[in-house]
């Protein structure tokens, strides 16, 4: 539009500068904003998933608040949680105690909703994905077997005979073994994932519980509940090359991912050991609520969260100065294990 008078368009010139300027001042603040949204750390995003074994159900904390943002109800007397790879499901073991119900709980993290429930042995107890998220292998403590579920089908595929009272199961890192510990046999069993057969048994302390691979699949560490001892087994040999002393009654271990720590819950002193996995040597210890359970590490490795059964709380540990920095209230009764999504 062309002005008739020099004063209208002088207006027009001076409302637009005072948009622009308007405009700029929100623009840069705005741009701000979503950079630094982006930049939030991955862990920061994520969220803890935590079976809680006297409310049956699964308590969900922000690991970016340190807060439950909800609890799922899933079956009965949950004990453990695992992750898919993709993030996108969580898989919880319901023991059933001495109900006849014994079944995994699939919850999509999306919406934390249980989206199946597939039966699987007596007491399931460890959960564990293969690494391409195919499949997930679940510790039946009183059938002495492992079920085998198709994540696809969301049913069991095999079932494999173990030891005597499996309780903890973890995967090498090229999915091609599931290593089991059996508590009653004191061993540990070897399960050749592409045929399903025990292919090893390894013996390790008394009582194995928890176990953990390092990132680069060489040692496999189990937890020896009434040893109050670590086995470090080579997963080359399937032999165990070193025996680590740690505080009374270890219950789980995870390891930082690069390998060089591994973070051990043990109930009898309400503590988590901190093992140097390079020396095979106590790092320091970390005091924690009461009778510390379950362990899990965030992706980028700079926390430990640690369920404690009895305080009804989560401790969170900086693993840069092994350091209680936060206590996650709000748990229901008895948490149990603790799976981070990735």
């Amino acid at each position: 539009m062309r002005c008739n008078q020099s004063q209208s368009c002088k207006s027009n010139i001076s409302s637009g500068t005072t948009i622009s300027r308007r405009f700029r001042r929100l623009y840069w603040p705005a741009l701000f904003l979503l950079v630094s949204l982006w930049s939030v750390p991955a862990w920061a995003q994520s969220y803890a998933y935590v079976p809680t074994h006297k409310s049956n159900t699964v308590s969900v904390i922000n690991t970016s608040t340190n807060s439950v943002v909800t609890v799922v109800p899933v079956g009965v007397q949950p004990l453990q949680a695992a992750i898919s790879p993709d993030g996108a499901l969580a898989y919880v073991t319901n023991s059933g105690w001495f109900a006849p119900n014994n079944d995994v709980s699939v919850i999509s993290t999306a919406t934390n909703t249980v989206v199946a429930t597939i039966p699987v042995g007596r007491f399931p107890v460890g959960v564990a994905f293969t690494p391409n998220g195919a499949f997930v292998y679940v510790a039946n403590q009183n059938s002495n077997d492992v079920s085998v579920i198709n994540t696809v089908t969301r049913t069991v595929v095999a079932t494999v005979a173990v030891g005597v009272n499996p309780w903890g199961v973890a995967i090498a890192p090229n999915g091609a073994f599931a290593y089991v510990t059996d508590q009653a046999s004191n061993d540990v069993s070897v399960i050749n994932t592409s045929t399903n057969t025990v292919v090893a048994k390894v013996p390790v302390g008394l009582n194995p519980v928890g176990l953990a691979i390092t990132p680069n699949g060489a040692f496999a560490y189990v937890a020896n509940y009434l040893s109050s001892s670590l086995s470090v087994i080579s997963t080359a040999t399937n032999t165990v090359v070193n025996t680590v002393g740690v505080a009374a009654y270890p219950i789980a271990i995870a390891i930082t991912p690069n390998g060089s720590a591994a973070y051990v819950p043990t109930n009898g002193d309400n503590i988590v050991s901190v093992i140097n996995t390079l020396s095979n040597t106590l790092a320091g210890s970390v005091v924690v609520g009461s009778i510390p359970r379950g362990v899990a590490i965030s992706p980028d490795g700079s926390l430990a969260y640690v369920s404690n059964r009895l305080s009804n709380d989560v401790s969170v540990i900086n693993t840069a100065t092994n350091t209680v920095v936060a206590t996650v209230s709000g748990v229901a009764a008895l948490p149990e294990g603790v799976a981070i999504k990735p």
